[in-house]
């Protein structure tokens, strides 16, 4: 079988993702992703008419990020018309289904140059979700409005599928609040170290002025005192009614697990940070990187991908990690590096218990917690970071996967060349 080699990785830096306030909220989504697109053109002097395809993942295909916005970024970025483009949705995990697609494309030999990434602006999202509020629309939930779905499989808010998931484990908010802290310890540390130097790309205005070239979110000034007195952000909104018949979030977990009482744990500081950001991945054939004098970073091992409970939302990511490892016939001591999407710390620090990993080789420069998720871009950006990181330390294999709305986990292992 033909190998897909990864040749480069970029993103953007990641923006507040409120509307007004982060600095790249006033750009449209397309320009972010055509910053990237254009970063892995004019970095690895690639012709365009010779990309076979860009496959891209955007979880919120509403508004000025719908519309294929794989396509609409390339001819952004002045790619030739040749490079044609897709859109996906996967939820959270549709960057690491993009590099998956891109990679199986290489890998059965139908294609030879794909690009794959994603971009999700949620500071647009953020707006779309308070109008929606403002106009009496209930909040998005996963199957909304479809009653036989949810009668089938009750789906959740996903802040409270994790205060659940981390209730039924018997995960305490001081062992979330920990993972927070070293989440934002890691990636300040990161930061100062310039360890994301080869992979992020600034941001520009139209203009020519620089819009953002460095992190936003992190708090490196975060303290356990200060994690330790931030309320519950989900409680309110477990029993908040989200039809006509006073159904709440709580309500849809209990119609699966009755005797469950949900205690709740997380917050601000030991969940995702809600960013804007963009990221891709330049994969080819063995035949195209010789041909165009391309060397190659890394390859594709093995993919997978997992379903579990719709209900729960958030425990797919172990059971994907054990396929993708059997796929590769490799075992956990045999990865050197891990990334786990920080979508909540009970994800991270269950997948750890789990899988009874060091974790010294988890998240090793910060995760969404410190840094942020921009859902649709952050699969792509975790892919980056961890060949970044495999490069840095002179190591060899990582693991990359992270939950995903419906109660899905992608899992992707790479091998550093």
């Amino acid at each position: 079988m033909p190998e897909a080699y990864i040749i480069d990785a970029v993103r953007t830096p990641r923006g507040v993702g409120k509307p007004g306030k982060g600095a790249l909220s006033h750009l449209h989504p397309q320009h972010l992703a055509a910053t990237v697109l254009a970063a892995l053109r004019d970095r690895n002097g690639i012709d365009t008419a010779t990309i076979d395809d860009i496959i891209w993942s955007t979880s919120s295909q509403r508004g000025p990020q719908a519309g294929d916005l794989g396509r609409m970024a390339a001819l952004d970025a002045g790619f030739d018309i040749r490079a044609s483009g897709m859109t996906l949705d996967r939820f959270c995990g549709g960057g690491i289904t993009a590099v998956n697609l891109a990679a199986a494309q290489v890998m059965s030999g139908m294609e030879d140059a794909l690009i794959a990434g994603g971009t999700e602006m949620m500071s647009l999202t953020s707006a779309m979700a308070a109008e929606d509020m403002a106009a009496g629309r209930p909040p998005m939930m996963m199957g909304s409005g479809n009653k036989h779905l949810q009668a089938l499989h009750p789906q959740s808010h996903q802040g409270v599928c994790g205060d659940a998931i981390a209730t039924m484990e018997g995960i305490s908010r001081a062992d979330l609040d920990a993972l927070g802290l070293e989440s934002q310890k890691r990636a300040a540390a990161a930061i100062d170290e310039g360890r994301f130097g080869r992979s992020v790309v600034p941001v520009l205005n139209e203009d020519g002025s620089v819009a953002l070239d460095r992190e936003e979110y992190p708090r490196p000034e975060t303290t356990a005192e200060g994690l330790a007195g931030l309320k519950p952000a989900f409680q309110m909104i477990a029993d908040m009614p989200i039809d006509a018949d006073g159904t709440t979030f709580r309500a849809l977990i209990n119609r699966r697990y009755p005797e469950l009482k949900i205690e709740h744990f997380h917050h601000a500081g030991n969940s995702s940070g809600v960013v804007d950001g963009a990221a891709a991945l330049l994969l080819t054939s063995k035949a195209y990187a010789e041909k165009h004098g391309l060397k190659p970073r890394g390859r594709i091992v093995a993919m997978a991908n997992m379903g579990d409970c719709p209900t729960l939302m958030l425990n797919a990511p172990v059971p994907a990690a054990r396929k993708v490892l059997e796929k590769a016939g490799l075992t956990v001591d045999d990865i050197d590096l891990w990334e786990i999407n920080e979508a909540f710390a009970v994800v991270a620090e269950k997948f750890i218990r789990h899988l009874r990993l060091d974790r010294d080789k988890v998240n090793v420069n910060g995760g969404s917690i410190a840094l942020g998720h921009p859902i649709g871009a952050t699969g792509a950006i975790l892919i980056g970071t961890v060949l970044d990181e495999l490069e840095r330390r002179d190591l060899k294999r990582g693991l990359v996967t992270m939950c995903a709305a419906g109660g899905m986990a992608p899992a992707v292992i790479i091998e550093r060349i």
